[in-house]
């Protein structure tokens, strides 16, 4: 499965009432580091289907939800669990890191 679309209206549904662990991957189209980091977004994706979600929330479409988080600097990553923040990752990070984080 590849990488689902977070919005406002899907956020509780998705990402708080999720059994699973769901990472968020906060970015925008004109972002440059997050264009570079889309990639790695998809290979986990397809890596850690059935153990983790990964949603991308796009903080132009949703700066609202972005804002709600404290998102000041995209790319940020939010591990979710259980509904609640777990973990955050600012700025480009490798895939090594990134699967540190979700542990």
């Amino acid at each position: 499965m590849a990488e689902f679309v977070v919005t406002t209206e899907n956020f509780a549904a998705e990402v708080k009432k999720s059994e699973l662990p769901v990472l968020v991957d906060f970015w925008a189209p004109w972002c440059g580091p997050c264009k570079m980091l889309a990639p790695v977004i998809a290979e986990l994706a397809e890596e850690l289907e059935g153990r983790v979600k990964i949603g991308k929330l796009n903080v132009d479409d949703d700066p609202e939800l972005a804002s709600n988080f404290g998102i000041v600097a995209i790319p940020t990553l939010i591990l979710f669990r259980n509904g609640r923040v777990a973990a955050t990752l600012t700025g480009l990070q490798s895939k090594e890191k990134i699967l540190e984080m979700l542990k």
